[in-house]
């Protein structure tokens, strides 16, 4: 039985997200999507709320555990007995940087392989940041995003107000 590893924060999931996790399930015997509780940056959504929408995302498919986890994701691979970590492509910019993660990983851990999935070519622009910048400028994300996420980030967005530009990365829309 081989067991792989999703890693990420996915500050909100969208349907990129959704399609690597469900055709990564496809391939390997169990499929641990786990979101990073602590990354290093400003997030919209709690490690709950993250965790809630990817169950719901994966309620369809049996052999997706949805986890949260903290420390090195090498570490935790070991721990969950995971030999391979999922990653997916978009487009050449994310291609280097997990080039260079893979490399550091399999340093750390040569035992455990990551393996990269290119997207589906209607979520190759889509990112996390993407939707939040969408969203705060008053854009469309119903088709990047499910519903419930829709929902939720259009709630946060009027939760927080003025001080919303804290926390959304500014990517390249308004410019």
């Amino acid at each position: 039985m081989i067991t792989a590893l999703y890693p990420g924060s996915f500050d909100p999931i969208h349907y990129g997200h959704v399609d690597i996790a469900k055709r990564a399930a496809q391939l390997f015997d169990k499929l641990i999507w786990a979101v990073y509780d602590r990354p290093l940056k400003n997030l919209l959504f709690t490690t709950e709320e993250r965790l809630k929408f990817m169950r719901q995302a994966a309620q369809d498919t049996p052999n997706i555990e949805v986890v949260p986890y903290h420390g090195l994701t090498v570490e935790y691979a070991r721990l969950r007995g995971a030999k391979v970590m999922v990653r997916g492509l978009r487009v050449t910019y994310d291609f280097e940087i997990e080039y260079q993660t893979a490399l550091t990983n399999r340093q750390l851990a040569e035992e455990i392989d990551t393996v990269c999935l290119m997207t589906t070519l209607k979520y190759a622009f889509v990112s996390s940041s993407t939707v939040k910048e969408v969203a705060f400028a008053g854009g469309s994300i119903h088709e990047m995003v499910p519903p419930y996420v829709e929902t939720a980030l259009k709630q946060r967005l009027a939760q927080l107000g003025d001080d919303r530009g804290d926390k959304i990365k500014q990517v390249s829309l308004q410019e």
